[in-house]
């Protein structure tokens, strides 16, 4: 089928690259001419495993291309995918901005029936406001129909999952635009839900604040843990063999961050509130995730006492492996919380380093550090932030050669604390 994927960031370009990928046409639009020139050139903006050579490969087949200008998308294509950012507000709501300009956008373009696809994550009711604001700026007044179809890629390994997805949810007002969605994911050989719009949009914010849920709850267990000396990792383990809960995201740390779970979070609350509940369980979520910073710190300061003019490794920028993705990053906050407090820092991340930058600028008290194995020089401890699997591999003779005191945080329990004793490690972790 012919697509149109609004929006290059994370989701759309994944998603438009995997849909070349099994065969279908591909326009992708994104208003940065800038990023489109560089999209076009064969470099990518974002770091996601294996997207770069699918980029590649399709572009030379043929079946992907890119463009800034949306009348182009548009008139190319049968079926419009919106994928375009909603960053959170100040209250916790969405930004819908991005997608009613698009939609407007849309409408001025539209002059044969089309299906308009919210890919994006959108607050219920979204595809109302979306089918009301195509039909009033719409000149032609051809029909359309509106579809949520939420994403549920991971950063770091949305490529995987959008080619052997789990599921496949279709969220329609009407039934004339089941036959082309259920066409265009045929090639992925997943189940296909259709539901309701309402039913589809909600799906996405009930999903991850559940996996939220699920972090902050070992989080919290982890809390328990070290007051009565149990191991987390153990404990985990042992809830995980159930098939009823699952061992996935039960993975004790310094809390989840990033673009989605944070904001989707916010969302589903702020939504709840809207139509008159006070779903104070998210709310408690959030409390945990927080905290779990602060007992982090707590521990560094306990056991360093004055960070003021200390010197301190920290290995991890992204706010998870996998990925350069720097927004909202519990390891980006603890930096900032490090610095605040007098620490200098010696800073390493395989791949985020670039865009870390930005928001944590090289200076004085911050040092960015590209051997791995050097970031530990000088200091007076060495801080584990992001659970990149590189970071086990570090040759931990060296560290504790190069550190002034051989102090180890680790905030992702990557490491086997009864090794880390043996080899002479102060070793301070979750939940153990």
């Amino acid at each position: 089928m012919r697509l149109c994927i609004i929006g290059t960031g994370y989701v759309g370009l994944v998603t438009g690259t995997c849909f070349a990928e099994v065969g279908h046409q591909v326009i992708c639009v994104d208003n940065n001419e800038a990023k489109v020139r560089q999209l076009q050139a064969g470099q990518i903006p974002i770091y996601e495993p294996g997207l770069d050579e699918l980029v590649a490969r399709n572009v030379a087949a043929g079946r992907l291309r890119f463009t800034h200008k949306i009348a182009d998308g548009v008139e190319n294509s049968e079926v419009v995918f919106i994928a375009v950012p909603t960053p959170p507000q100040a209250d916790g709501s969405v930004d819908l901005s991005f997608i009613e300009g698009v939609a407007r956008e849309i409408a001025g373009c539209l002059t044969s029936y089309k299906i308009i696809v919210d890919k994006s994550t959108v607050p219920v009711r979204t595809g109302d406001k979306v089918r009301e604001t195509i039909h009033r700026y719409s000149r032609s007044k051809v029909e359309f129909d509106v579809v949520s179809n939420p994403e549920f890629l991971r950063e770091g390994f949305a490529v995987e999952d959008l080619m052997k997805p789990d599921r496949v949810v279709i969220g329609v007002l009407t039934q004339r635009p089941v036959i082309a969605m259920r066409e265009i994911y045929e090639p992925f050989n997943a189940p296909i839900i259709v539901t309701d719009i309402h039913s589809a949009e909600l799906i996405k914010h009930a999903a991850n604040s559940f996996l939220a849920l699920k972090i902050s709850y070992i989080n919290a267990v982890s809390v328990l843990c070290e007051a009565t000396g149990a191991d987390v990792v153990e404990v985990a383990n042992g809830m995980g063999l159930d098939k009823r809960i699952g061992r996935q995201f039960l993975n004790a740390g310094i809390g989840f961050g990033g673009s989605c779970f944070p904001k989707d979070l916010s969302a589903f609350i702020k939504i709840s509130e809207q139509v008159g509940f006070d779903f104070q369980l998210l709310k408690e979520v959030q409390s945990i995730n927080a905290g779990q910073m602060d007992r982090f710190l707590k521990k560094i300061t306990d056991t360093l006492w004055v960070l003021k003019g200390k010197r301190l490794g920290v290995l991890g920028l992204a706010f998870k492996q996998n990925t350069d993705d720097v927004r909202m990053s519990p390891a980006i906050d603890l930096c900032r919380r490090l610095l605040a407090e007098g620490a200098r820092l010696r800073v390493h991340d395989p791949k985020a380093m670039e865009k870390a930058r930005a928001v944590l600028p090289p200076g004085d008290n911050v040092e960015y550090i590209d051997d791995l194995h050097e970031v530990a020089e000088g200091c007076d401890a060495l801080l584990v932030a992001t659970e990149w699997p590189e970071f086990t591999r570090i040759d931990l003779d060296r560290v504790r050669r190069q550190l002034s005191h051989p102090i180890l945080f680790d905030g992702r329990n990557l490491f086997d604390r009864a090794e880390m004793e043996r080899l002479g490690f102060i070793y301070k972790s979750v939940g153990r």
